[in-house]
């Protein structure tokens, strides 16, 4: 059932959520081709599948079935969330070398269908020998190049904002002190711009006093962030216990309230009360410069105990109240879990008229899917793209999130959203990070990039070889097993440094502690590059760079003494390398990376 009549704009808000009940409906998505051209080649310990992309796909489901009649299945690469993955190719790690297979590719509109399988392609992964598969790497250095996007630098995740102000300490470690410390690395370090944090109507914010808003807090907050050089993405949740239908309905060790309001007009007027705060406190200029995104992943009961009809009807009030302090401001969602309800919500939008100035939504364990192409089926081509959480897991206490294997995988998916992207957004910047409760030990398998203690994972390194490619990226090609799908590579070029980051990764995520038959030898080619520049090597492996190794064998909470000791030896190192002047040979253990920069004689670093 559908009501495609007109909302008279006078309507009092609660009469209109009543006139929005028939939208619980689902989306009916396109009907789309499954791909062409797929082909399966089987190198050692892989198979890697390819085929031609699908107009409309936001992203492709592989399939695979054992021997010539065996049932095709999902390809599951252990992430727990999305099995996706937005282009060609795929890396097939999870098969048994020898065994023959059948593989098939659907096309995916979005994360709840997908559609017909493609006709199967059969392979078989080969086993192992002695020595290692080369392959192939070649970087045209001489190409003009294109302008290389970093889809990192816009935006980092963060615990609750509100933990700056605080002076409780987590194993020795004031949280409020290291959680801006830890913000500050990635502004000075890396280059980020912007964070995005839960709950800046949580009851610690005090936003309402009686009849009043109280926006001191807020302020002590931003005044904060301001101050280091980052600007907030202003998360519009949770529900302040003044306004909530039901305040028992609660998520997180800190009791963030998930319900509807009770009073859609009341809602309306904190938004709007806030934002013209914001303005008013850090001059329009500032604020245009700053997103408004409408509450956090409502397709998921746990932090939306109403109705989808309500959370749509929760965006059109919050993206009404922002733009009634200026229609410039940039309000979007739906921040959601899995790249669900986006189509919900463009569709709805588009047919009552509420503005979508971004789209944002979250996946954890495979780059981020291309949902420029549901954008494209509701006319918001224009829209920005924001994955304003993205990561390795969505599992708390993870063990992988302290990995090499998460570092490179964070490379693998940067690479991937480079160029459709605005914003891919790591989330945490710290284990300062109280979802369910404080850190129980140093290593913990938090979401932070950075320990308390301040120490650098490797997901934190990832990000500053990141940092450390040039403007103008070069072209790559690729040869050999593996190439373009378990090895692959980021050329750049700067007035006077060559830089090509490579790293070896499968998705699979039973394999993160490594596994010695995908190992590589890569031969890197540079056909044009001046042969009297010097070669430098940085290193990201299990064993270097790496604190988890390191740390091993500890104390739960290591002393300070300790932790400056730990520091030293998992710091990225650059050394000088041998190259012949026009190719260089590397070996590349999955999961690794390494990053080659050619500098003139006289640049060459000693760290």
């Amino acid at each position: 059932m559908q009501d495609d009549a007109p909302l008279d704009a006078r309507a009092d808000w609660d009469e209109r959520i009543a006139l929005r009940s028939d939208e619980e409906r689902e989306f009916a998505f396109p009907d789309l081709d499954p791909p062409k051209e797929v082909r399966a080649v089987g190198g050692v310990g892989q198979v890697t599948i390819d085929w031609s992309p699908v107009d409309g796909a936001a992203g492709y489901l592989i399939l695979r079935g054992a021997g010539a009649h065996g049932p095709l299945e999902p390809v599951d690469h252990h992430s727990g969330d999305v099995l996706s993955v937005p282009s060609p190719p795929y890396v097939d790690t999870t098969c048994t070398p020898g065994t023959p297979y059948r593989y098939a590719v659907a096309s995916v509109p979005e994360v709840t269908a997908h559609g017909r399988p493609s006709q199967t392609v059969g392979a078989v992964p080969l086993v192992a020998g002695r020595i290692a598969p080369t392959t192939q790497v070649t970087v045209d250095v001489v190409a003009e190049g294109t302008e290389l996007h970093r889809p990192w630098a816009p935006m980092i995740g963060s615990e609750r904002l509100s933990q700056l102000l605080c002076r409780d300490l987590t194993g020795g470690h004031e949280i409020g002190a290291e959680l801006e410390d830890a913000l500050r690395r990635m502004h000075d370090e890396i280059g980020v711009r912007t964070v995005r944090a839960h709950a800046i109507f949580h009851d610690d914010t005090h936003v309402i006093d009686g009849d009043t808003y109280d926006f001191s807090t807020v302020d002590k907050i931003y005044d904060r962030l301001l101050g280091i050089g980052l600007r907030p993405v202003v998360e519009l949740g949770f529900m302040p216990r003044e306004l909530a239908s039901d305040p028992t309905r609660t998520v997180f060790e800190y009791g963030a309230i998930i319900s509807p309001p009770a009073s859609y007009e009341r809602w309306h007027d904190l938004v709007r009360a806030l934002v013209q705060h914001l303005v008013d406190r850090y001059g329009l200029d500032e604020v245009l410069t700053w997103d408004f995104e409408v509450w956090n992943e409502a397709n998921l009961e746990v932090f939306w105990s109403g109705t989808k009809a309500e959370f749509l009807h929760l965006y059109d009030v919050s993206a009404a109240a922002v733009k009634s302090v200026d229609p410039r401001l940039q309000v979007g969602g739906p921040s959601s879990a899995a790249a669900g309800w986006v189509d919900d919500l463009l569709d709805h939008t588009k047919r009552y008229g509420t503005p979508v100035d971004f789209v944002s939504t979250h996946t954890y364990g495979s780059p981020p899917l291309d949902v420029r192409a549901s954008l494209d089926r509701h006319g918001y081509g224009d829209a920005r793209i924001l994955w304003t959480e993205w990561g390795v897991t969505p599992t708390h206490f993870n063990p992988i999130n302290d990995s090499v294997f998460a570092g490179v995988f964070l490379l693998r998916g940067m690479r991937s959203a480079s160029g459709r992207i605005d914003a891919l957004s790591y989330w945490v910047a710290s284990d300062h990070f109280e979802e369910l409760g404080r850190p129980p030990r140093f290593l913990h398998g938090g979401f932070g990039l950075q320990t308390v203690g301040g120490l650098r994972k490797p997901r934190y390194h990832a990000m500053t070889l990141l940092s450390r490619l040039g403007p103008v990226e070069l072209p790559v090609t690729y040869d050999g097993d593996g190439g373009g799908s378990l090895v692959e590579a980021w050329a750049s070029r700067d007035r006077d440094r060559i830089a090509v980051l490579l790293w070896n990764l499968t998705l699979d995520q039973t394999k993160a502690d490594g596994d010695p038959d995908l190992t590589r030898t890569v031969r890197v080619r540079l056909p044009g590059a001046d042969p009297s520049w010097q070669l430098s090597t940085t290193t990201l492996a299990i064993g270097t760079a790496d604190v988890a190794t390191a740390a091993a064998g500890l104390p739960d909470w290591p002393t300070d003494a300790e932790l400056a000791d730990l520091a030293e030896r998992t710091q990225l190192v650059t050394a000088a390398a041998e190259w012949n002047g026009s190719a260089v040979a590397v070996t590349l253990p999955m999961p690794s990376a390494v990053l080659l920069e050619l500098r003139p004689a006289r640049d060459r670093p000693s760290r």
